[in-house]
């Protein structure tokens, strides 16, 4: 299953460059093998890959025979459409590459889908259908239609399926596994609560009342997206979960009391809405919903005798609605329109295409010998202890017969007072797959006796057997053929009077549910809009004061919701006395900065505090985190300082008072170390640190915060890496109004060659001759050191970061003793360049050895000895290590290049205006 998930993944990644120098008919080849390996039971049976297991994640997949069905409608459907699909696009089109690439992914997501056994693993393809999805339907970007309609299917699936993830967590928690199967063969004593979220995603993705609305106007999407989505995969998914589910989850209360009436009533609405419908997709897409309601109420009873009957009309109804659609899609392509009232006297000029679509809607009516009428013959048979339910069935059959013939008679009929329609030969490509699916459903109906054998498992699942239930494709003469002649009888009187029927339909339509939802998602907008407004004013103090209150509140939340607080570890006030008197510095450097009435006194006064908590690392015994904070806070310093520049010159005042700050600060304060005190008392697991010199020395580092960070968690540095790379060029992308290269231009003082090694590079009154010569002379035993630094990492006090930071302080005097033009001579390569070089040396490393088949930062370890460096170990760690260095000297590189060059040359420009 691996592999062929691989290779529509491969497909979608190379569909754009197969469409332009080959054919979309390439694309039909992974799906085509899915289902060519599926029929010749070349699939495994149960795969596994243990991905996260103390998280309940792994690859898991199953393919039994409901799987099997599944994967058979999805891969040879599939593979149709996309043949369909080189026909029915024009060669030129310039989204066709895009059009194969989102197609074969969503093939791809849902192949995954239906195979999967893992309930997590199942909701990422889950979602992976409703992006491609959303992409397909609003293929044309340029229609607003389509781009409505792409948005809708996103809001409603994608909220449902976020319920269904909540209801997944609580179904897996209450089974002790997230194994489907496992769920399946012991079901669990369930919550209501995580039924009714299951059944919230199951019925949106299929359309069910009241998520119908969506799927109607995804007919904005091409034809092929339609007749593949919206009739053989993706509308399934949810008929699919209820199958799959229903065995383990029939008999909880909410299920078969939410799921059978919905579908009824989705059947009735459905059916009811597709007999004044005009456009043919429209009137299809209608149909296709009160058809998922009988599969719903099918899949939803819970019951064995149900779910044969659904596993009936699953196929028969791919086989059917895919067919009509591609038929649909025809017409529209051959006669330029789909509205009914303009077609007329195709049914002459097509007769091939009419005879298939007649053929198709004879199955889609429940007429024999057809697979339509033996689902539904097994439909009826198995709701005979249900006579509510069945009335509805009934009902929804006879207007499922109605909508036929509109459709047929709207397409290929002969209008009174309406012109025929010209028409152009169809070509084999677009005429040939929907010939084939609607034959299918003649061929196969004389084997439909072999489901009750082929599906026996899957329904020996079931607890409640329910009614008993035959597929078969005559079964006599007996009371669900009685009440089928009947639904088809009444069909045709409804077709008959299609005029009052159809303006009796307009009367009664009060609600609007595309109205509904638009005003919903606008009501919304305001409401954020609003919300943002009030929240959002654009005043960092106004951001730090909420966000300090949050920390408040959610304290005090947690403290009277959780009971009286125990406190099982001593409370000692200091240990040495070192700790006490940086303890009195830093409140004392924080009191301070409450007074400071200079921004410039306010920095260095926090920049003590920020020195204070180095030293209070130092007291404990962690020279590497001391060592790291007095870096940091030194570099942030500068850039403070840097950006005073533009900052308003004048004293600090507060908005709020006095004793209103101080408050708030002491608040913050009792909770923030309440909550690690009772954190601290509250453990009940043994501290992980008695197990860091054992992880450090089997790392090969005798330096335990360095293995921590390079070995034990780098997955954890990797990603903190990238986000203060996108953290970085984000803020200096605001300080740049023309970022095009990384030529730094040079000041008016500047002349343009520089011939002495102490020249001036700042005006006039501005340099400091032995700050120059000191910084000059320094700069590369500085980046000595930095690098010194980072090899000791292992093995002592230092690390990438720590050497990073080094060496970016050295840029950064350098920066501030020559202005603008030394630090481009200092570092005459471009930022990006190094961030983006570390980002890739570090991540690079720690994949290489997944590559090889060896753990992440395991694929190099030897010990060297270099001349005048002695001794040195290489290992991977250090080449993770020198990615993180070249990004931090990346980043500070372009804080300075922004918040210092950048602004000179913006001073220097308005001064020179």
């Amino acid at each position: 299953m691996e592999s062929l998930l691989v290779l529509h993944a491969v497909a979608a990644v190379c569909a754009p460059w197969l469409v332009k120098r080959a054919s979309l008919a390439l694309l039909a080849l992974p799906p085509a093998a899915a289902f060519l390996a599926t029929a010749l039971g070349r699939l495994p049976a149960r795969e596994s890959r243990t991905w996260a297991p103390q998280l309940g994640l792994e690859l898991a997949f199953r393919v039994d025979a409901l799987a099997v069905l599944m994967i058979s409608l999805v891969t040879g459907v599939g593979a149709l459409i996309m043949i369909y699909s080189t026909r029915y696009f024009s060669r030129g089109d310039e989204g066709l590459g895009r059009y194969g690439l989102f197609m074969s992914g969503f093939a791809g997501s849902m192949l995954g889908l239906v195979a999967a056994d893992n309930l997590l693993l199942l909701y990422v393809f889950w979602e992976l259908t409703t992006v491609c999805s959303y992409l397909l339907i609003g293929y044309d970007s340029e229609s607003r239609p389509s781009r409505r309609a792409a948005m809708k299917a996103l809001w409603v699936t994608t909220i449902g399926g976020l319920a269904m993830l909540a209801g997944f967590v609580l179904l897996g928690q209450a089974a002790g596994t997230y194994r489907v199967s496992d769920i399946v063969g012991h079901p669990p004593h369930v919550s209501p609560a995580a039924v009714v979220l299951i059944l919230a995603g199951a019925l949106s993705k299929s359309a069910i009342f009241p998520f119908s609305t969506w799927l109607p106007a995804a007919m904005a999407a091409p034809t092929p997206v339609s007749a593949y989505l919206h009739a053989a995969a993706m509308v399934k998914a949810g008929v699919y979960l209820l199958a799959r589910l229903g065995p383990a989850l029939g008999d909880v209360a909410p299920w078969r009391e939410v799921a059978v009436p919905l579908g009824v009533v989705t059947m009735l609405l459905g059916g009811w809405r597709a007999l004044r419908e005009t456009d043919l997709k429209r009137l299809l897409a209608y149909g296709t919903v009160g058809q998922l309601g009988l599969l719903t109420v099918l899949f939803g009873s819970g019951n064995g005798g149900a779910a044969l009957a659904g596993a009936a009309m699953l196929p028969a109804h791919a086989l059917f609605k895919a067919a009509l659609f591609l038929v649909v899609g025809i017409v529209d392509h051959a006669a330029g329109t789909r509205d009914l009232r303009e077609l007329s006297g195709a049914g002459r000029s097509m007769p091939w295409v009419c005879a298939v679509a007649v053929l198709a809607g004879a199955s889609m009516a429940g007429l024999p010998p057809l697979v339509g009428f033996a689902g539904k013959e097994a439909a009826l048979e198995t709701l005979m202890g249900a006579p509510l339910v069945l009335a509805g069935v009934v009902a929804g059959s006879a207007l499922t017969a109605a909508y036929t013939l509109r459709l047929l008679w709207g397409a290929f009929g002969d209008k009174p007072g309406v012109a025929a329609r010209e028409t152009h030969r169809v070509s084999a490509a677009m005429f040939g797959p929907a010939a084939l699916l609607s034959v299918l459903g003649l061929v196969l109906a004389p084997f439909v006796s072999w489901y009750g054998h082929a599906l026996s498992g899957y329904i020996a699942t079931f607890r409640d057997k329910g009614h008993e239930t035959h597929v078969v494709l005559w079964g006599g003469f007996s009371l669900p053929l009685l009440l089928s002649a009947a639904s088809l009888a009444a069909g045709v009187a409804l077709f008959l009077a299609r005029e009052p029927v159809a303006r009796a339909g307009a009367a009664l339509h009060v609600l609007d549910s595309g109205q509904i939802f638009w005003s919903a998602v606008r009501r919304l907008d305001r409401f954020a809009i609003q919300l943002t407004g009030l929240v959002q004013r654009g005043s960092v103090p106004d951001y730090l004061m909420l966000t300090l209150f949050t920390a408040i509140g959610v304290g005090v939340f947690s403290l009277a919701s959780g009971g009286p607080p125990r406190l099982d570890v001593p409370v000692v006030a200091w240990q040495r006395p070192e700790q006490l008197l940086v303890a009195v510095l830093i409140v004392a450097s924080a009191a301070l900065a409450l007074f400071a009435r200079a921004y410039i006194l306010l920095g260095v006064v926090v920049g003590i505090t920020g020195y204070g908590t180095a030293l209070l690392f130092l007291v404990h015994g962690s020279p590497d985190l001391a060592l790291t904070q007095f870096l940091a806070e030194t570099v942030s310093l500068v850039v403070f300082a840097l950006v005073l520049r533009r900052l308003p010159v004048g004293p600090v005042r507060g908005r709020l008072p006095f004793w209103f700050r101080s408050g708030l600060g002491l608040a913050v304060a009792v909770v923030v170390t309440g909550a690690g005190m009772l954190a601290m008392g509250a453990r009940t697991a043994q501290p992980v640190g008695a197990l860091m010199g054992a992880a450090a020395e089997q790392a090969g580092a005798r330096n335990i915060v360095s293995a921590l960070i390079v070995d034990i968690r780098a997955w954890d540095t990797m990603g903190e890496s990238t986000v203060l790379v996108v953290l970085t060029l984000g803020v200096t992308s605001l300080v740049f109004l023309r970022r095009t290269s990384y030529h730094i231009e040079p000041g008016p003082h500047v002349s343009a060659e520089r011939t002495r090694w102490l020249a001036a590079t700042l005006p006039r009154g501005q340099r400091a001759l032995a700050f120059e010569v000191v910084a000059r002379l320094t700069f590369h035993t500085v980046l000595v050191l930095s690098v010194f630094l980072l090899f000791i990492g292992h093995s002592a006090v230092g690390g990438g970061f720590a050497g990073g930071i080094v060496a970016g302080m050295a840029i950064t005097v350098r920066y501030l003793a020559g202005g603008r033009n030394e630090l481009a001579a200092a570092v005459p390569m471009h930022a990006g360049v190094l961030m983006g070089v570390g980002l890739t040396l570090s991540t690079g490393t720690a994949l290489a050895g997944l590559l090889f088949g060896r753990a992440a930062l395991d694929l190099i370890s030897t010990d060297v000895t270099l001349p005048l460096a002695g001794h040195l170990h290489v290992g991977t760690g250090l080449l993770f290590d020198l990615g993180v260095y070249v990004s931090v000297v990346g980043m500070v590189q372009d804080i300075l290049r922004a918040l210092g060059a950048e602004l000179d040359r913006q001073i220097d420009a308005e001064e020179s205006a």
